[in-house]
């Protein structure tokens, strides 16, 4: 019975603590009141990145609305794919790439200049040439992952825009 009391004080204790020091969970982020509503605008609309953005801010409570001269801009600029040979094999072909997906973006205040960001996601990419239709699934795949963490990113810097 005591063990129990014990635990129970140590639990509270800790979970007091955890909740007193600015924890928080993976992804949860505050973002400022003024962007709450925000127009989300892109050269692709119906690209890859712009879709996981646009389910990024809707899982964020953010409303996306049409463009006024009130609303707050974000605007996806520019995404790339860029690759730079690290490794050679014996033969001279390539072993192994660095993958760079890089994202231009900028946010347009109503009463402001648009700032402009940038985002780069790097993975290494190991290239076998006797497995070319695995190798192309797994370039696909990592891709995706790449996305999905470029647009996390921009809404942690959505959160870090300085409130006026």
């Amino acid at each position: 019975m005591l063990i129990k009391r014990i635990c129970f004080v140590i639990m509270s204790l800790s979970i007091l603590f955890s909740a007193g020091c600015g924890f928080k969970l993976q992804g949860s982020y505050s973002i400022p009141e003024q962007l709450r509503t925000l127009h989300l605008s892109s050269l692709d609309e119906y690209s890859e990145l712009t879709r996981l953005v646009r389910e990024r801010l809707r899982l964020h409570s953010i409303s996306l609305v049409d463009e006024s001269d009130e609303t707050p801009t974000l605007t996806i600029l520019r995404d790339s794919l860029d690759r730079s040979t690290l490794s050679l094999y014996p033969t001279g072909n390539v072993a192994e790439y660095e993958l760079t997906y890089h994202v231009t973006f900028a946010v347009h205040l109503p009463e402001g200049e648009a700032q402009t960001f940038e985002v780069d996601i790097h993975r290494d990419y190991l290239d076998d040439p006797r497995t070319a239709l695995a190798k192309s699934r797994e370039m696909e795949l990592l891709l995706k992952e790449m996305r999905i963490q470029a647009a996390d990113q921009m809404i942690q810097i959505l959160a870090s825009i300085e409130r006026n």
